[in-house]
């Protein structure tokens, strides 16, 4: 494991490899998504927090999962065309990983080392369970996927607020 998410690369939705230090100096909030999920509506509140907090050094990036009753059976391009459709979405979207188990994507195994869940367990438990991550890629909050996007922003604000 390294020191920051800064260390880690994702592949993008369209098959573009990504350097995630490209998002340093950012505050960022990592998200597992999926289509056909009770919770998939929490796009919009994804989306909305994206509109309000771009310009002030704020991404969210979505990183679609199956693993959960499988919940996102599309392809990257169903994914892509679901979210522009129906959510307008305008974030970042990365290609289809897994975020637990022996498969389980880097970036995800170090973000649950950093912030455990629920008396201490590391694993995911469903989709939409969100990691706040500060403008040095330290991993500063983990919410469970009942908590809104929006009862994010005072959190968000914090951390923009706070400098590199």
């Amino acid at each position: 494991m390294t020191g920051s998410i800064f260390d880690y690369h994702a592949t993008a939705i369209d098959g573009s490899e990504v350097s995630l230090g490209s998002y340093a100096g950012k505050v960022l909030l990592i998200v597992n998504t999926a289509s056909r999920c009770g919770f998939t509506p929490q796009y919009a509140g994804l989306e909305a927090l994206q509109q309000r907090y771009a310009d002030q050094g704020f991404s969210v990036l979505g990183f679609p999962c199956n693993q959960f009753g499988g919940q996102e059976p599309g392809s990257a391009a169903e994914i892509t065309s679901f979210c522009e459709a129906n959510y307008k979405v305008t974030f970042p979207l990365f290609a289809k990983i897994d975020v637990n188990g022996a498969n389980a994507h880097p970036l995800y195994a170090f973000l649950k080392q950093e912030k455990t869940g629920i008396l201490g367990t590391g694993a995911i438990k469903w989709n939409f369970t969100k990691f706040l991550i500060d403008r040095r890629g330290q991993v500063v909050e983990r919410a469970a996927p009942q908590r809104k996007p929006e009862e994010m922003a005072a959190d968000i604000e914090k951390l923009l607020a706070q400098s590199v």
